[in-house]
């Protein structure tokens, strides 16, 4: 009993950790993203690529590996025809190439902006913190008004 306990309780603290909770929103956001960019492919890139190469649907490209002619890839696989489908592996480069891109230029934005924000603190931790004595010229804090050093009177 007290080895599934313990099994469970050590289950349960590695559930609540952080991490796995992030990458556990990282992975559900990331489907969502997936299905954003393969709507953007399938809607809006296949169709000028298809204009481009004149009204080549990359979805029906494939090749009926029983020796029989297909209209469509739907009509080959209806009948039970094996096929290689090479038109949709074209699809599924495009949906990688595209998705790869669009997360570079997140995350390419993303460190920018870090970036910038590490450089303002750096600015703002800049601010000098000490000063030296006019009259020993040791360094002394900024805030001081008597040198600790020469013991006399600072601004």
């Amino acid at each position: 009993m007290s080895k599934k306990s313990s099994f469970f309780s050590e289950f349960k603290t590695f559930i609540m950790r952080g991490n796995v909770i992030d990458l556990a929103v990282g992975v559900i956001i990331g489907a969502a993203f997936q299905a954003i960019i393969k709507s953007l492919v399938d809607d809006l890139v296949m169709p000028v690529i298809s204009l481009a190469t004149n009204g080549v649907d990359f979805a029906n490209m494939f090749v009926s590996l029983d020796g029989n002619e297909y209209e469509t890839l739907a009509a080959a696989q209806e009948a039970g025809a094996a096929v290689f489908a090479y038109g949709n592996f074209i699809n599924a480069v495009l949906n990688f190439l595209i998705m790869a891109f669009v997360i570079f230029v997140l995350v390419r934005t993303i460190n920018k902006l870090r970036e910038k924000a590490v450089k303002k603190e750096e600015v703002a931790e800049a601010a000098p913190t000490t000063k030296k004595c006019p009259f020993c010229k040791s360094e002394i804090d900024i805030e001081a008004t008597k040198c600790p050093n020469c013991t006399s009177d600072v601004e």
